[in-house]
């Protein structure tokens, strides 16, 4: 726009020098040769304009014929390097629809035109194709070279990161990761492997300075990364608790900013805060996130903060959580626990009454029957509030990756990922449903044996006794074979043996709820936690030794 708006100011000025010469007349005498010759001023002007625009177009030709054959070969280096480019613009295109052949020939085409020195794309079309072909030998080696060229060292590192994960080599993965992510910590591949892998060796130092060069330009990833430090810093206390408890309440306090409604480091920090003998933040810390989360770790350790106080000490400090969260379930039940700790039964039991109305699940109804054991000794009743557990929704617990867990933890003990463990209600055991159901068919026999009986207490009373076939059916068919098939115990028999093994051993206070969790854990392990899936990209020529595959930089 500039140029021509400069051409048409020439024009113009040349325009006005004309116009200006002939409002002047005037003649121009040039004596040659002893010849003499007069023109016009006007005429004059416009032969020196002729002589120097010839002089100009005799210059240009000139020039063209002396630089014509540097022209011509760069015409045909650029009607070459298109060319080259248009293939590996196909070939990408190819590889990225899946058809390896075209993308192979494009590759092969593109790198006659073009240099690979000149283009790397050409490397990362090869081992697109070669891993389209199932040659992952050859797709390692291009990746290799792409990561020795600091313009492609990442795709380089990326490509041999994902073959190394998919014949399961985790060093070598990790490796590929660290090295990315030291180049460049805003990958989010790179630094979650890498992360994952300082989570696993304890290296929480390490893994915070990682989550701290991560730098999130919009507000989500912000409150990511502030979550993701939270619960590093939270690990790191826990880790310190037991040798350095000041620099644990210092790193349970920061995620405890960081994330004010976090149970885990809010337990951390009131942990650290009574070790020091400093009660009272400790307790400010637990009240506050039981305002916002009631959760049963917050309340036994604020009922707990003291060793030494009586058991009627901590049923005032339950209530007093109860006064902060009222009509909530767990303030019900910390209150319950309290009291069957003091001996104070009509309030516990209403405790856990009022739980039951805000929440029917599992944990209320094992509350109850501790209370009736403890109360009467009551077998029957304390069997109507087992049955009733039994088929309740479950209480919430840590999970991570479907796997319930006995105490939150910073990784997944199933995948390693880092902050996987979330607190909700597991998954339901499908065995325990069958069983159920496999007892009540079972009814009309065991009335025929026992003789008639209340029909709902009877099918509370079937439901019991499936429970030892749930836990321990091995044990249970071994018994029935060496009896020489006679037909199993009444369940007037098997209730002894229930209240036998429902009652705690010497030296073990453990509740009845507890003991149902034992007995069920090994069970949930093995319904809830995921299957393995094969891989079929590893071919057997993949089965090599390690080493031979991958080159560490």
């Amino acid at each position: 726009m500039f140029r021509v708006l400069f051409y048409i100011a020439i024009v113009f000025l040349l325009g006005l020098g004309f116009a200006w010469l002939a409002e002047r007349p005037g003649d121009l005498v040039v004596t040659f040769g002893g010849y003499r010759y007069e023109v016009t001023l006007m005429v004059a002007a416009v032969l020196v304009v002729a002589i120097v625009a010839a002089v100009m177009i005799v210059w240009w030709l000139l020039r063209s014929i002396w630089n014509s054959p540097y022209a011509v070969a760069r015409y045909f280096r650029v009607r070459r390097r298109d060319r080259g480019y248009q293939a590996l613009s196909t070939g990408m295109i190819a590889a990225g629809a899946g058809d390896g052949g075209l993308a192979r020939r494009m590759g092969k085409q593109a790198s006659k035109l073009i240099s690979a020195d000149q283009e790397p794309l050409i490397h990362l079309l090869d081992a697109q194709a070669a891993l389209l072909d199932g040659d992952h030998e050859a797709a390692r080696e291009k990746f290799a070279a792409m990561a020795d060229d600091p313009e492609t060292r990442l795709v380089g590192l990326r490509g041999l990161y994902l073959e190394a994960e998919r014949l399961g080599e985790r060093e070598a993965a990790r490796h590929y990761a660290s090295e990315a992510a030291r180049q460049a910590p805003q990958l989010q591949w790179a630094a979650e492997a890498t992360l994952e892998a300082r989570a696993e060796e304890g290296d929480w130092q390490g893994a915070l300075a990682l989550v701290e060069a991560q730098k999130g330009t919009r507000q989500a990833e912000r409150e990511a990364i502030a979550r993701r430090r939270a619960v590093l810093l939270t690990a790191k206390a826990m880790e310190m608790l037991d040798t350095d408890t000041t620099g644990a309440k210092t790193a349970a306090m920061e995620a405890h900013r960081l994330q004010p409604d976090f149970v885990p480091a809010a337990v951390t920090a009131a942990r650290a805060f009574y070790r020091l003998n400093d009660l009272r933040k400790g307790a400010k810390v637990l009240e506050t996130v039981w305002k916002k989360e009631p959760h049963p770790e917050l309340a036994d350790v604020y009922v707990h903060a003291r060793p030494g106080d009586s058991t009627h000490d901590r049923l005032a400090r339950a209530k007093k959580l109860k006064k902060l969260r009222p009509n909530n379930v767990e303030s019900e039940l910390a209150v319950g626990r309290a009291a069957l700790d003091a001996g104070e039964y009509k309030e516990a039991r209403a405790a856990a009454e009022a739980a039951v109305r805000l929440q029917s699940r599992e944990g209320a109804f094992l509350l109850l029957a501790d209370i009736e054991e403890a109360e009467t000794g009551d077998q029957g009743r304390v069997r109507h509030w087992l049955a009733k557990a039994l088929r309740a929704p479950r209480d919430p617990a840590w999970v991570a990756d479907g796997q319930a867990l006995e105490r939150w933890a910073p990784v997944s003990p199933v995948t390693g990922r880092v902050d996987a463990v979330e607190w909700r209600a597991p998954v339901e055991r499908l065995g325990q449903v069958v069983e159920a159901e496999e007892a009540l068919a079972a009814l009309p026999a065991l009335q025929s044996e026992s003789g008639p009986r209340d029909d709902a207490a009877d099918i509370e009373t079937v439901a019991i006794d499936a429970e030892p076939v749930l836990q321990e059916p091995e044990k249970e068919q071994e018994e029935a074979g060496s009896n020489g098939g006679e037909q199993p115990a009444a369940p007037a028999e098997r209730a002894g043996a229930d209240e036998e093994r429902k009652k705690p051993t010497e030296g073990n206070d453990k509740s009845a709820e507890e003991l149902a969790r034992l007995a069920e854990a090994e069970e949930d392990r093995a319904l809830l936690r995921p299957p393995v899936p094969d891989d079929p990209g590893v071919d057997s020529k993949d089965t090599e030794k390690d080493g031979t595959r991958f080159r560490l930089f």
